[in-house]
């Protein structure tokens, strides 16, 4: 049966925080309030999947949950069933009771990327904005993260976590279709908030800085992930019209100016540890997301220039620390 217990075990994590109105977010009553067509659809899905318990989970070298002999034929064939009827899935890899779920991006390479540079989860409150369905949740929780929140707003992602986490409902770690325009304004819970692949599509990325350090506690740590570009301090390239055929990409600084807008914010400890091009071992069609990828947006006679004539995309991974409550520059002081 579908898991309908997700707000109060969330309310309960979220106790004495402040922040337990956002529980709400992630009752059924509130998927329904959304209007999204397909809730009925998906939730019938979730009641028709079987009632299986995994004999073993792997969230440090993959996301694995329970193995193919964990299921019967027709078991793992509905669990098949439902996973393709939520294509496309842009974030993974995933292995679910042995059907082998080839997401558009290789999410796991850009955690290997990260993991060896961010403070130790173990024990640590955790927020990653712009989640998507869920991968790096439970790469976290693997690491021993004490409880993990995803914020996205986007609800094909969320039914894609909705999918997974009806097999792994006894874990902390939670997903909320939602913006923290949402949240209850700024409470510092959290001790790493993390926002991959936000930041450019936000028209004031410095507000965006501000709203996520509010909810990380003093010596907290930021995980920012961006698109970037080369150039001095002060330089960041506003596409005029798409970006690598996306219509939402606002701003794409250059490595000093991330820095340099997070030292603004008041950040602390402020440094790039990984600047990565994006290629298509990373980011690529699959069989589970047949559509339009990286080479698509990339101009055919130079890969190194996006389709609109504007540097391809290049991904950079900046840590910074949280300054006392007393030392913040924006929101209100508390």
């Amino acid at each position: 049966m579908r898991d309908t217990t997700a707000q109060q075990r969330l309310a309960a994590l979220l106790e004495g925080s402040g922040l337990e109105p956002i529980a709400h977010f992630a009752s059924e009553a509130y998927l329904y309030s959304r209007g999204h067509g397909l809730t009925d659809k998906w939730l019938q899905m979730y009641d028709d999947l079987p009632d299986v318990t995994a004999s073993s989970y792997d969230f440090t070298s993959q996301v694995r949950i329970g193995r193919r002999e964990d299921v019967s034929d027709e078991q793992y064939q509905a669990i098949h069933d439902a996973a393709r009827s939520q294509i496309p899935w842009r974030k993974g890899p995933w292995s679910l009771f042995g059907v082998e779920i080839d997401s558009e991006w290789r999410s796991d390479m850009k955690w290997d990327r990260l993991l060896p540079h961010i403070q130790p989860l173990q024990g640590r409150r955790v927020m990653d904005v712009g989640g998507g369905n869920g991968y790096h949740l439970y790469r976290m929780y693997g690491e021993g993260a004490r409880m993990v929140l995803g914020v996205d707003p986007h609800p094909a992602y969320y039914f894609q976590y909705r999918l997974l986490q009806h097999f792994l409902q006894e874990l902390p770690v939670h997903s909320i279709p939602v913006t923290l325009d949402q949240f209850p304004e700024g409470i510092p819970w959290f001790d790493t908030v993390l926002s991959m692949g936000v930041l450019y599509h936000r028209r004031s990325p410095i507000d965006h800085l501000f709203q996520l350090q509010s909810y990380l506690r003093p010596g907290g740590e930021l995980v920012l992930e961006t698109l970037v570009v080369d150039g001095d301090e002060g330089y960041a390239l506003t596409p005029p019209g798409r970006y690598s055929r996306m219509n939402n990409v606002w701003f794409l600084p250059s490595v000093p100016t991330t820095e340099s807008w997070l030292r603004r914010c008041g950040f602390e400890n402020v440094r790039t540890v990984d600047v990565n091009t994006t290629t298509a071992k990373e980011q690529r069609p699959t069989d589970w997301m047949p559509f339009q990828s990286l080479t698509d947006g990339l101009d055919p006679a130079n890969p190194n220039m996006t389709v609109e004539g504007l540097p391809a995309p290049k991904r950079a991974i900046t840590l910074a620390t949280a300054p006392e409550l007393a030392r913040r520059k924006g929101g209100k002081k508390r």
